[in-house]
């Protein structure tokens, strides 16, 4: 068995709300993902439900499904197992 570090990058869409000068409060992001990393982290994925296969295909299907309710305009997860290996993800599987 072998440990992998993965970068994962969520792409959202959406208006400039004039107010504020963005689409979307970053902190809102990291606070949807925080609960799914800690599950992850130094984890045995098989043993994840959803993740008994974790390509990094699966693995952006698996955020895509965790994440869709709480981050509206999500419209693309892109994940890299190396710097030239990636998957990218949007939402039809």
């Amino acid at each position: 068995m072998h440990g992998h570090s993965f970068k994962v990058e969520i792409h959202i869409e959406g208006e400039v709300d004039e107010t504020v000068g963005w689409v979307y409060d970053h902190k809102r992001i990291s606070e949807a993902m925080k609960p799914l990393m800690e599950q992850m982290d130094h984890s045995y994925l098989n043993d994840i439900p959803g993740l008994e296969s974790p390509t990094i295909e699966i693995m952006a299907a698996w955020f895509w499904r965790k994440l869709e309710k709480d981050l509206p305009g999500l419209c693309e997860i892109v994940i890299y197992e190396t710097p030239t290996a990636r998957c990218s993800f949007k939402g039809e599987f």
